[in-house]
């Protein structure tokens, strides 16, 4: 692994960001109506209990990478296997994050622009700032998450003080029952984006002070979960349930409606620059977790070496992910629903679980050993 540190402050830029991600933009767990947010917050709830599992592990492994200690625990040749997956796991994720932004800014600002174009561009970026390592990602998350919380005061200001807010839009509570929010809550907006912080096992062998890890990982997860809880109210209480549901970045939509004194108008480069900040991060931090694990198991001097062929590969893995936005989305959801969950839940439990029973022997044997 790279020999670099990173700091508290660092680790928790890069989480808020990455916890952002395309998650901000999309209609996040409209599917439970105008209870969308509780089922953010359910969600939430269902990250901590997967943070403490992440959270054991890493205290039995404080050295490793997620991809060193899956050969720890599963023996080398089923770890090294299952460290691949991750691997092809969190590349899958990188590439479907760069489609996202690059549809956005074809949508919203750059409708002639080729996509190939946008996603080029993205992937330079990330590629030139992760050459420099992980330090110099941290530091550059410390200085972008002052811009993104700027950007949001500003654009929620001024929503409010254009008098689109309609808190009935958010009304009856509860209208269609529990059934739908914990369907959206276990299936949708616990694994997106919550449970994806498992990348974040690769990172933490980075921390120069390992026992702030706890504290800064469930500040970092309570925030973001709270923002992209008021956020998907926002969109609701402004657009309505119906608006939401059929628009494909309602945020984008929202803002669009701010009109004061006829003069601040078109506000959408709000949103644009906010996703280019999270996806930027958030890309990044999937494509930089892939490349150290390839090194971890393929025993390479150093990242530096395979970011631009892995990057190559990136560029056509995007445009051949999906023919159309829409196709996009519906493989997302797909992914997100019934592939994720191994990831980011059954694997980590039968990690968890492997090493309580080895542990346990281990404290048996120890036993018998002083008695005898």
């Amino acid at each position: 692994m790279e020999k670099a540190k990173i700091s508290a402050i660092q680790l928790f830029a890069l989480m808020f960001l990455f916890e952002m991600g395309t998650a901000v933009i999309i209609s996040y767990g409209i599917d439970a109506k105008k209870d969308s947010w509780l089922a953010i917050m359910l969600g939430m709830c269902v990250g901590i209990i997967l943070f403490f599992i992440y959270y054991f592990l890493f205290r039995q492994y404080p050295n490793l990478p997620l991809t060193g200690y899956t050969r720890k625990i599963f023996g080398k040749y089923l770890g090294w296997i299952i460290g691949l997956l991750y691997i092809i796991f969190f590349l899958y994720i990188t590439v479907h994050n760069i489609r996202s932004f690059g549809e956005l800014l074809l949508s919203s600002t750059m409708p002639k622009t080729p996509l190939l174009a946008l996603i080029i561009l993205m992937l330079l970026a990330i590629c030139y700032v992760l050459y420099l390592g992980i330090e110099v990602l941290g530091r550059t998350a410390e200085v972008f998450i002052v811009i993104l919380i700027l950007l949001g005061l500003t654009g929620n200001l001024f929503i409010f003080f254009s008098g689109n807010v309609d808190l009935h839009n958010l009304q009856p509570f509860l209208e269609n029952g529990w059934k739908p929010i914990l369907k959206t809550a276990f299936l949708e907006t616990s694994s997106f984006p919550f449970g994806q912080m498992v990348v974040f096992t690769m990172l933490l062998p980075y921390l120069n002070r390992p026992e702030s890890m706890k504290k800064v990982w469930l500040f970092a997860l309570i925030l973001s979960g709270l923002v992209l809880c008021w956020t998907a109210s926002l969109n609701i209480a402004v657009l309505g349930t119906e608006n939401v549901e059929r628009s494909t970045f309602p945020l984008l939509s929202t803002i669009g409606k701010v009109d004061l004194f006829e003069f601040i108008q078109r506000l959408d480069v709000i949103v644009v620059f906010t996703l280019l900040i999270t996806v930027f991060f958030k890309a990044s931090i999937f494509f930089y977790c892939a490349l150290i694990g390839i090194v971890d198991l393929f025993k390479l001097k150093n990242h530096q070496q395979i970011i631009l062929p892995i990057g190559c590969i990136l560029i056509f893995w995007s445009m051949s992910l999906a023919s159309n936005f829409s196709e996009h989305i519906g493989e997302s959801r797909y992914v997100d629903s019934y592939i994720t969950v191994y990831f980011h839940i059954i694997i980590p439990l039968l990690m968890l679980v492997v090493t309580l029973i080895r542990n346990r022997f281990k404290k048996n044997d120890s036993s018998e050993s002083n008695l005898t």
